[in-house]
């Protein structure tokens, strides 16, 4: 499938019908580990969670004939869905046993597992809970790298940190569809650097008018129909030195 630019109209984000309707649905699962004691914070468990989003799509399990690229070709085929589930104690540690990739931050864990048809979960993953996954940050994030892409969430969309979670995982395939190989070579190699900041009202319209990348969530779920996420400076990855992190 020509995977689509950022700004194109057949974004697989928006709700108008389109052909992406017509194959059969998959949905990219992802599993935040929290636990009661020690939660993750927001900001991390977004960042954590975008990069998962990249980990699968570079995997080589994922590409070519590897034995997780037909389903993530069914899945880019059709609308571009992501679910954030959360877990605790044993409900982990089964999720854990699954196939899949464990993605840490600096406080959160994020799964991330190959796309399942929209009504195909596996039975660890179907029982978690999704809805009212709420994190907070104890303290207020630092400025965003100005190094490294940054995910700008809209500043006048209310949402719960898993529809959170799941918005800046769209960004970061925007970004992700709109570099070449030599970049996405090159920001796999730094480990997937990348920041998620709410954008204050005047930042985020200059980013949405600008050009740049910008998921407009289809609005199944939580929020009504618009923009969430805009992308900046993922180009910058060009420039960035190898570090070795997954």
């Amino acid at each position: 499938m020509p995977e689509p630019a950022g700004g194109a109209q057949e974004s697989p984000f928006r709700s108008a019908r389109s052909p992406r309707d017509e194959p059969p649905q998959f949905v990219l699962p992802l599993v935040v580990h929290i636990e009661r004691a020690s939660p993750p914070s927001r900001t991390d468990a977004l960042e954590t969670a975008a990069r998962a989003v990249l980990v699968m799509l570079s995997d080589p399990r994922a590409q070519g004939d590897g034995p997780w690229a037909q389903a993530v070709r069914d899945w880019q085929d059709g609308r571009i869905r992501k679910v954030v589930r959360r877990a605790r104690g044993a409900e982990w540690r089964r999720a854990q046993a699954l196939d899949g990739i464990t993605v840490t931050g600096a406080s959160a864990e994020v799964q991330v597992f190959p796309p399942v048809p929209l009504d195909g979960w596996p039975k660890d993953l179907a029982r978690l809970q999704v809805s009212g996954t709420v994190l907070d940050d104890p303290q207020p994030p630092p400025d965003a790298d100005p190094d490294t892409p940054t995910l700008w969430i809209s500043p006048h969309v209310d949402m719960t940190a898993g529809k959170a979670m799941a918005q800046a995982g769209h960004g970061a395939q925007l970004a992700w569809w709109d570099l070449s190989e030599t970049e996405r070579t090159a920001w796999h190699a730094a480990g997937f650097p990348l920041s998620v900041r709410t954008a204050d009202p005047a930042r985020w319209h200059r980013l949405t008018t600008s050009g740049l990348p910008v998921v407009r969530d289809a609005g199944f779920t939580e929020i009504a129909p618009g923009d969430t996420v805009a992308v900046e400076g993922h180009h910058r990855v060009a420039d960035l030195k190898a570090t070795g992190r997954p």
